[in-house]
């Protein structure tokens, strides 16, 4: 990129930085007429006498006058007779124009002076003007109206008309794009129609560039052809943009920016108060300020606050990097099978890469052009993973990277793997930074110790920090409680000492007190407060006891037991069906979700899926009660779930669930009909064989299944419409990997139950001929 600035002689100079950092500058967007001021003139230090010298001069002074050394404009900072940098600048163009303090509009044909006639004095009303200005009508403003954050708009007498916040709705009247694209939402948010729409009535002198004109807008690059014709160019921009999407939904198994808002809503909302204190600690700094120091190992025991202390670090570095810094995040949870594995935290952090810098795609797409989904889920999914982000992490145009990693200790699959690849690209690449958390475990700080310089932040050492963030969070907290449940001042200071005296700097056990306080009639506050004793295992101990003696205690340990040892949370669609108590309540969700709050806090709801409020509050049911949620055994709850599945998926199964009609129908197109036929049988479809593999019923109950024809059955009727379901719910590949495991605990069986046999040797061959 090249930039201009004028030397302390008064001299238009300029510099190129393609292999320097970038400094603040200034870009300029208008409209070009006949005589603008250009590279060659800049070159041999002529054509000052053009019109267009004019507005250099005019970028230049307001961007000394908004304290910027550098500025860019693009009629004399791109070599046109150099095809390569002509190709490398308009699929930078998106990039620079986003990276730019500022953005200056200069409107040629807008005046904002005050005209006369003849014996009246009137103000000419520029607005009119503004909004039939040719430079909304043209293709290549398009971006340079969206891209930047600070866009604003001058006249032809240079007098400032206002910017893209202050004139929004003028603007939004003008080009029919909707004010949160015009407030900065990413691209992605758009539909592609939708993106499409924003430059139909736009023109550009060359018909190419009307394809062009949209690369950024579609986090694409496209090599130029110029002389090609728009519908070529237009063809080759959609498959490019196919090819994108297609490896992005692939590659994505969640969004990461999606948990994170998710974790904040849950815990009602991000407190600057109670992590802002990380931000003058000596050990964060040294990480921060040290570039030999590039991995920061925040470590705390359970409900220490460590995931919102990380949503708070990844919110201070977005707004304190320099635009040309990456920042992506990931946060493990271990009841979760999409996102507790070391693939899917590889998955995460590029999907957020490759959104930030669409050019790293190039480093995903050539393998994934051969191998497609299984790329990102097959067996050797990690190893084709790690290469393509270590690839990512050494490529020349990332200046600066910063990685989070959320509770490692909730990773469970492939957590050494994942470890050991933190440690090694800490060590190799001078651009990363990692931020990772998790308890206090040995062995993960064992593998940690062998990254050379690594930072090690530990929350009980900084107890008086915490305690303090804590002490905040609870005023915070207990001001809503009593605005909401209208407490007195005797109330109010009451449950205030009670949650300081016992928090034990714990922000997790004092939500679920809060939690459970919104329960209780203000005038029976006082009387309760002394039930809620000191400690996360005390606290579980009491809402178990709560449970238990409740009459509905045997229907809330049947769901606890259930979301336990599900693969991933269910919807209450799902649970609905899995459950068989709550089989009547099918067509009455509102009962299902009040009986899910009777799980004395041990459940929360969001999105219309059931979680656990915590993993400590999972692991207290699953090894300090687990006789009491699991009598019969864990293994006879996978078994339920298996034969309700297999009563589930024959109900809701059919030949064209979503009435698609036509054979070959793109899955990324497919949008589910409301209601939704596979909502209740979706989670089934999947896991249904993993729920039987996982059950190893005994030889008796296993010969029984067989015997009484359940999954022959199943397979005989139902086989093609289930392969349709796992298409429609894109998870194929998952449906192909979980094939695979029957046939190992089945095969003890196969001479006396030779129809299994054929069933699972017809799976295997119809899988791998797709």
């Amino acid at each position: 990129m090249r930039l201009l600035y004028f030397d302390s002689s008064g001299r238009l100079s300029s510099t190129d930085f393609s292999q320097k950092e970038i400094p603040p500058y200034a870009i300029l967007s208008h409209t070009w007429g006949d005589a603008e001021f250009l590279f060659e003139d800049l070159a041999n230090n002529t054509g000052k006498s053009k019109a267009g010298y004019k507005k250099i001069m005019f970028c230049g002074e307001q961007a000394a006058s908004d304290q910027l050394h550098y500025f860019w404009v693009d009629t004399c900072c791109i070599d046109k007779s150099n095809p390569a940098e002509v190709q490398k600048a308009i699929n930078s163009m998106f990039r620079w124009y986003k990276n730019a303090e500022k953005c200056y509009v200069f409107l040629q044909d807008v005046s904002a002076m005050k005209r006369k006639a003849r014996s009246e004095d009137f103000e000419y009303t520029w607005e009119p003007a503004f909004w039939r200005s040719r430079w909304f009508t043209r293709g290549w403003t398009l971006q340079e109206l969206l891209a930047p954050v600070s866009v604003e708009f001058f006249s032809q007498e240079w007098k400032k008309l206002g910017d893209k916040e202050s004139l929004a709705q003028q603007i939004h009247e003008a080009t029919g794009i909707p004010h949160r694209a015009l407030q900065g939402a990413p691209m992605f948010q758009f539909s592609d129609k939708e993106r499409f729409s924003w430059i139909q009535s736009r023109e550009t002198t060359v018909e190419e560039d009307k394809a062009y004109a949209l690369l950024g807008i579609f986090n694409v690059e496209l090599p130029l052809c110029y002389n090609e014709g728009y519908a070529c160019a237009f063809k080759r921009l959609q498959q490019e943009i196919s090819k994108l999407n297609t490896c992005l939904q692939d590659l994505r198994s969640t969004d990461p920016r999606d948990d994170k808002r998710r974790i904040e809503d849950s815990k009602g909302g991000l407190l600057q108060d109670s992590y802002r204190w990380i931000l003058e600690n000596s050990d964060f700094q040294r990480w921060r300020d040290d570039q030999q120091s590039r991995l920061l190992w925040i470590k705390g025991n359970p409900g220490k606050g460590k995931t919102m202390l990380l949503c708070g670090i990844a919110n201070e570095l977005t707004d304190s990097t320099t635009k040309t810094a990456l920042l992506s995040y990931f946060f493990c949870q271990a009841t979760d099978s999409r996102i507790n594995s070391a693939t899917a935290v590889l998955r995460g952090l590029l999907y957020m890469l490759v959104h930030q810098r669409p050019s790293l795609v190039s480093h995903i797409q050539k393998k994934h052009d051969h191998a497609g989904k299984s790329l990102f889920e097959d067996a050797n999914a990690w190893v084709a993973l790690s290469e393509i982000l270590s690839d990512v992490l050494r490529d020349p145009s990332l200046k600066g990277t910063y990685l989070i990693v959320d509770a490692l200790d909730e990773c469970t699959t492939g957590l050494p793997k994942l470890l050991d690849f933190i440690v090694q690209t800490s060590c190799v690449s001078a651009c990363v930074k990692w931020i990772v958390s998790s308890r206090n475990w040995p062995d993960i700080e064992e593998r940690i110790e062998r990254a050379g310089q690594q930072v090690k932040l530990s929350l009980e050492l900084n107890a008086a920090s915490v305690s303090t963030a804590v002490q905040f969070y609870i005023r915070h907290r207990v001001a809503q409680l009593a605005l909401d449940k209208s407490y007195k001042e005797k109330e109010k200071s009451a449950v205030l000492d009670h949650l300081a005296s016992n928090a034990n700097d714990t922000f997790l056990w004092v939500a679920l007190v809060c939690q459970d306080l919104r329960t209780i009639p203000r005038w029976k506050v006082l009387a309760k407060l002394k039930a809620f004793p000191p400690g996360l295992d005390a606290l579980y101990g009491r809402m178990m006891q709560h449970i238990n003696s409740s009459d509905d205690a045997d229907l809330c340990k049947r769901i606890l037991a259930l979301v336990a040892i599900v693969y991933r949370p269910v919807t209450l669609d799902e649970l609905t069906y899995l459950c068989e108590p709550l089989e009547d309540m099918i067509d009455d969700l509102a009962s299902v979700q009040q009986i899910v709050g009777l799980c004395g806090s041990f459940l929360t709801i969001r999105s219309s899926s059931v979680y656990f409020v915590h993993q400590s509050a999972k692991d207290f049911l699953c090894t300090k009660l687990v006789s009491n949620i699991f009598p019969i055994g864990i293994k006879e709850v996978h078994r339920a779930i298996f034969l309700r599945s297999l009563q589930i998926m024959p109900k809701t199964l059919q030949r064209d669930m979503y009435r698609l009609g036509a054979l070959g129908y793109p899955t990324e197109q497919i949008e589910p009909p409301d209601p939704d036929p596979l909502a209740a049988s979706r989670y089934s479809c999947i896991y249904w064989i993993d729920h039987l593999c996982d059950g190893n019923p005994s030889s008796s109950a296993e010969d029984k299944i067989w015997d009484e024809g359940a999954i022959d059955s199943f397979l005989r009727q139902q086989y093609l419409y289930w392969l349709e379901a796992l298409s429609l719910c894109q998870s194929m590949s998952k449906g192909v990997a979980s094939t695979a495991r029957p046939e190992v605990f089945i095969g003890r069986k196969v001479e006396s139950h030779p129809s299994c046999e054929t069933n699972w040797y017809l799976i295997s061959v119809r899988f791998s001929l797709g």
